[in-house]
């Protein structure tokens, strides 16, 4: 009764969302509600598992989200991400221009969003197809590869820090062990995959593509690397220095200014400067950014809420337990679980960072009773919260409208993309697991 109840209740969820159209914060708050009383919570009592999960989930999450976005709002804002895809194309050239956008979408990726991302560097890659007579979708399928990736796997990205908290992972790790299986990933499903999508003609809608900076308004090109990367440069210090000194294991002050949170106030802190002040913006232009930039996420932080709610709604009724006795008893193993949990939701609903929370909450009685790594069960779950995007994702519909395919096109493209990142992140995991 118990193991139908749970279906029932994430089956809910998806009609909910997919068919009724109610918002994913909304939908997660009804299910969480009616599933733990239906599973034996106290009407007294279901309501405070909701409001622990609630703020268990966002409490230590919340300024790693926030400020990632500020920064990644800053980044676009500036024209710090347009200069370093101009000093890509130009390092890598007309032969290597795949790569180019390969590698400026995954320098980019990891402080923007991916909606943000695409809608930024898609006039860099029209532009770039009008230039060389290439194909756009030819030359484009890297560069969306790689935003896809970062989006997945990568803290600070919400899905991402989001499990990580989930899970008790160690951020620095996950992001460590996060970009050796993303760079195969893109690779595969970016130069590699993209030479089977030369025949498909695609032609921008004019209204859709914006205008870039002019040149002579773009910041400099170490600054705008270097600030945009640096939450990843001081993380991958703090997860490192450890490993190579044992005089500073422990330490209280390294503790502190290893945070992530830390990490990204003195990121954004930085930026202000470099990118703000030090280009002429006034602080209340930026400021207003920042202000921007938290109500672009706002949503964003009230689906993981939810999913914070279901989560413990589980914990307290006791159905954790029994989940995890069950899956134990499944002749799979627990990566490979939880990413094929990931990769159905994914499929039904649409949303990456849904189907990633949803998935913590059913796998997390599993990490208690197995030995499996936590920050590798992150990237597990974030490579099937990827798979395969259709009609029911927001990004199926951005890559058809931008590039103004049809359905087909699309499917034959981006879906067969992001489901290659799926079976390749997936991969990467199982490897990785054979050493760490």
């Amino acid at each position: 009764m118990t193991a139908l109840i749970l279906l029932l209740g994430i089956l809910s969820l998806v009609l909910l969302i997919t068919w009724a159209k109610i918002n994913a914060f909304l939908a997660f708050l009804i299910v969480s509600l009616v599933t733990g009383l239906l599973l034996g919570i106290p009407f007294q009592s279901v309501t405070a598992s909701v409001y622990k999960g609630i703020g268990d989930t966002l409490g230590p999450l919340s300024i790693v989200i926030v400020l990632g976005a500020m920064l990644g709002k800053l980044v676009a804002e500036s024209g710090a991400a347009q200069k370093i895809a101009t000093v890509m194309m130009n390092i890598f050239g007309e032969k290597y221009i795949q790569w180019a956008l390969m590698v400026t979408g995954f320098i980019i990726g990891i402080p923007l969003f991916y909606n943000v991302g695409f809608v930024l560097m898609v006039p860099l890659i029209f532009s770039v197809a009008y230039k060389y007579k290439l194909p756009a979708l030819y030359i484009g399928a890297p560069m969306l590869a790689s935003l896809s990736v970062t989006h997945g796997f990568l803290p600070p990205h919400p899905a991402p820090a989001a499990l990580v908290g989930q899970f008790h992972a160690d951020m620095g790790k996950t992001l460590v062990y996060g970009m050796v299986i993303a760079i195969p990933a893109v690779i595969i499903a970016g130069p590699l995959f993209s030479r089977t999508l030369k025949n498909i003609v695609s032609s921008p809608l004019e209204g859709l593509v914006a205008k870039n900076k002019p040149d002579d308004q773009l910041p400099g090109a170490a600054i705008s690397f270097l600030t945009s990367l640096l939450p990843v440069i001081l993380l991958m210090i703090a997860t490192f220095l450890p490993l190579l000194s044992q005089r500073v294991r422990g330490n209280a002050v390294l503790g502190f200014f290893g945070d992530p949170g830390i990490i990204l106030l003195l990121s954004i802190i930085i930026a202000t400067y470099t990118l703000g002040i030090r280009t002429g913006m006034r602080m209340q232009v930026i400021m207003d950014s920042y202000g921007d930039a938290v109500k672009d996420i706002a949503m964003i932080l009230l689906i993981i809420a939810g999913a914070g709610a279901l989560k413990e709604v589980l914990l307290d009724s006791g159905v954790s337990g029994q989940i995890a006795v069950l899956l134990q008893k499944w002749p799979v193993h627990p990566l490979v679980l939880g990413w094929l949990i990931a990769a159905i939701i994914r499929i039904c609903l649409g949303s990456a960072t849904v189907a990633g929370l949803t998935t913590a909450g059913i796998i997390l009685p599993l990490m208690t009773h197995s030995h499996v790594n936590p920050n590798l069960m992150v990237l597990s779950v974030g490579a099937g919260s990827l798979m395969f995007s259709h009609v029911n994702d927001g990004g199926f519909w951005l890559c058809k409208e931008y590039f103004n395919l049809s359905i087909k096109d699309t499917l034959r493209s981006w879906s067969l993309m992001e489901t290659l990142v799926a079976f390749s992140g997936l991969g990467g995991v199982l490897l990785l697991n054979l050493f760490v």
